[in-house]
């Protein structure tokens, strides 16, 4: 049986960017080595959760890999919580949360600036756990990387619902998916019930009282004081979105697809989506120049592939410049993986018993500084894929593959089969 290798560049897709010559940042980008494979593999596009939906990382994920997150998801919350440890059972509640700036009532920065050190991030969730209570419940509110962290909070009056909506604008919540919007009000949303439950009103009830207290403790934090004595935004209020409430029971990715599965993971909530699939975890060091990083990373994987059958590895890179509109450095770090993890991967590889595959989980606009619904590309080479003519990896290249235009479910089976 064959070994599969397969990479997810998140918000690899983009649109045409008016500077770089109405090219997508990947379309810019030189990258040699992936138009290689391009050239001897073949392509095709992915619509990864739906074609009107501009999905978030975790429900393209667990499509992309092979499980419905309209029937099969927990939540982010959740995922995030199982990726840094925390307790959780059935009956708590679990948020991904943000710590943003806000002044005046108004939403200046979902993401403080992006300058929010992580051990300025754990000093602030550390002063909320220690100052803020929560009516007939506890809490624990933990930082993970830079402004990102998770909150779970338990209730001594009975279980909580995950029907309740996001206080995070930017984000709508439909049914179990987390819908990334492209426009929204910078006002911090309020929690509300889904549904007719007691359950999820006091979900309702114990989130918002959550958000303003931390508001109340944070604004007056000596971090804060000392980042806006700096120059910098504070981190003054923590958002909350997708929910989650009981770990689902699924079926593990082995018994489902047959491989045998390991996950590089860089980012918490991929780490969740592992654990609960049942991969083995490979962390990925972090904290090198980009370039030295991918190396490493390619190193590490190549080496990974030994002890499994299939290699699950999530880059965040492309994803991050694009929510800030810096569209040419999304096409500097597309080279970087390009030149850094991809040139140095394929020379670790046996490509006749390896099969690669190379796609993303959203689009992420430079332009609309968001995600999109727009499909990705899929590329596939390596293991006797038969060659398109295809001359090079891109968006609008893709169209043309003969791989066609497929759903996210439908990717992972379609690569098994490869192997065999």
């Amino acid at each position: 049986m064959k070994q599969l290798l397969y990479v997810c560049l998140d918000g690899l897709g983009d649109d045409p960017i008016p500077s770089l010559g109405y090219r997508t940042p990947l379309e810019a980008a030189r990258t040699p080595t992936l138009d290689r494979m391009a050239r001897v593999g073949s392509e095709g596009l992915v619509y990864t959760v739906g074609e009107d939906i501009a999905p978030e990382s975790d429900i393209a994920v667990f499509a992309i890999l092979g499980y419905d997150p309209r029937e099969e998801h927990p939540g982010r919350g959740v995922l995030e919580a199982l990726g840094v440890d925390m307790q959780f059972g059935d009956g708590n509640l679990a948020y991904r949360v943000n710590f943003a700036t806000r002044d005046d009532g108004e939403i200046i920065d979902r993401r403080v600036g992006r300058d929010l050190p992580s051990a300025d991030a754990a000093a602030l969730a550390d002063e909320v756990n220690r100052s803020l209570r929560l009516p007939k419940a506890t809490f624990e509110l933990r930082a993970t990387i830079e402004h990102r962290g998770v909150l779970v909070v338990r209730s001594v009056q009975g279980p909580l619902s995950a029907e309740v909506s996001n206080t995070d604008p930017a984000y709508r919540k439909e049914g179990v998916l987390g819908v990334a919007l492209e426009t929204f009000p910078n006002r911090v949303a309020v929690a509300e019930p889904l549904d007719g439950s007691e359950e999820a009103r006091r979900s309702a009830d114990l989130t918002n009282a959550f958000v303003e207290g931390a508001a109340g403790v944070l604004d007056a934090s000596e971090v804060n004081r000392r980042r806006r004595s700096e120059g910098r935004l504070p981190a003054n209020l923590v958002l909350t979105r997708d929910a989650g409430d009981h770990i689902p029971h699924l079926q593990p990715i082995k018994d489902r697809f047959g491989p045998s599965w390991g996950c590089f993971v860089e980012m918490p909530v991929e780490r969740g989506i592992a654990m609960m699939l049942g991969m083995a975890a490979v962390d990925a060091p972090t904290g090198m120049p980009p370039r030295d990083q991918y190396t490493r990373w390619a190193a590490l994987a190549a080496e990974a592939l030994g002890g499994y059958d299939a290699l699950y590895v999530h880059i965040k890179g492309p994803d991050v410049p694009a929510h800030d509109g810096r569209a040419e450095d999304k096409r500097d770090v597309i080279e970087d993986i390009d030149a850094a993890f991809f040139g140095e991967v394929l020379s670790r590889l046996d490509l006749s018993r390896v099969v690669i595959a190379v796609t993303a989980d959203h689009s992420t606009s430079c332009l609309r500084k968001a995600h999109t619904a727009d499909p990705v590309p899929l590329l596939v080479t390596g293991g006797g894929v038969p060659s398109d003519a295809v001359e090079t990896f891109g968006e609008r290249a893709a169209r043309s593959g003969r791989l066609g235009t497929s759903r996210g479910i439908d990717v992972l089976p379609r690569l098994v089969a490869l192997l065999r």
